[in-house]
């Protein structure tokens, strides 16, 4: 498992352990993690579980593919530190992931 951390908007903090293979945005979604919407259920075909990526983590965790970097256009208070939650895909490298909730999703 792999430790990921989830900060809500309000400062509200959820550690998960999360298996590996899995995404962030379903073990969001696991673990009721206030903001995360998912409408698309992790299709890269909307914007719903847009999250920020701590700045620690930006280089490993990469940067978005063309298709997701479409996606996020839609997305709310868009940084160069915004991705997708459901194309973060957990692997042991990610350990200690901390991710920020925006505001709102669009």
């Amino acid at each position: 498992m792999t430790k990921l951390t989830f900060i809500a908007f309000d400062g509200t903090r959820f550690d998960i352990d999360a298996p590996n293979g899995s995404t962030a945005m379903e073990n969001a979604i696991r673990n009721d993690v206030p903001g995360i919407d998912a409408e698309c259920g992790g299709a890269c075909a909307c914007a719903t579980c847009h999250v920020y990526v701590d700045e620690a983590w930006r280089e490993i965790v990469g940067d978005p593919e063309p298709m997701e970097e479409d996606m996020l256009d839609f997305a709310f208070d868009v940084r160069p530190n915004s991705r997708l939650s459901c194309q973060i895909r957990i692997s042991d490298k990610l350990d200690g992931l901390v991710l920020s909730v925006p505001e709102r999703q669009a």
